[in-house]
């Protein structure tokens, strides 16, 4: 239900699961073994007496979804540190020439800096795409830099 709300959050740098099948059981057993809170869409959820460690997502837009999350948890600083496709943390490459053969030639050419996924390795750089999204997020939040801590991609 709420895929691309827990990509959109691992964009924003936060440790973030996602699971499309899984128990109730297993879900609540991860949640409690790990120290998380469950975000979710399902409002079965309010029937768990025992677990009150989650939030129920009423809005339907994954951006308004996004924003509201925000503000209701008071979040204020963002950074580009989390894969959004496995939540890895990301690393700065060093050495551009490591990826020549890994991404678009005009994007070796006009980016300079990269970040590596230390699971899946998959690379990422500032593109069109990313800046939009933190303009976005930015005139959203009416904050500066929309509360980004570094501008690393």
């Amino acid at each position: 239900m709420l895929g691309r709300l827990a990509r959109w959050l691992r964009l924003l740098g936060f440790d973030t699961l996602y699971y499309r099948d899984i128990s109730d059981a297993h879900f609540f057993r991860i949640a409690k073994q790990q120290n998380r809170f469950i975000l979710t869409r399902d409002t079965h959820f309010l029937r768990f007496k025992n677990f009150s460690d989650f939030l129920l997502i009423k809005l339907n837009d994954t951006f308004d979804q996004l924003v509201e999350l925000i503000k209701i948890l008071g979040l204020k600083e963002f950074g580009v540190s989390r894969c959004v496709r496995c939540n890895g943390v990301l690393l700065e490459l060093h050495e551009k020439k490591e990826i020549r053969s890994l991404v678009p030639g005009h994007v070796y050419l006009h980016s300079s800096k990269f970040l590596r996924c230390k699971d899946c390795n998959w690379i990422y750089w500032e593109g069109s795409h990313m800046k939009r999204f933190r303009e976005r997020v930015c005139e959203a939040l009416h904050c500066q830099n929309g509360g980004w801590s570094d501008s690393k991609v």
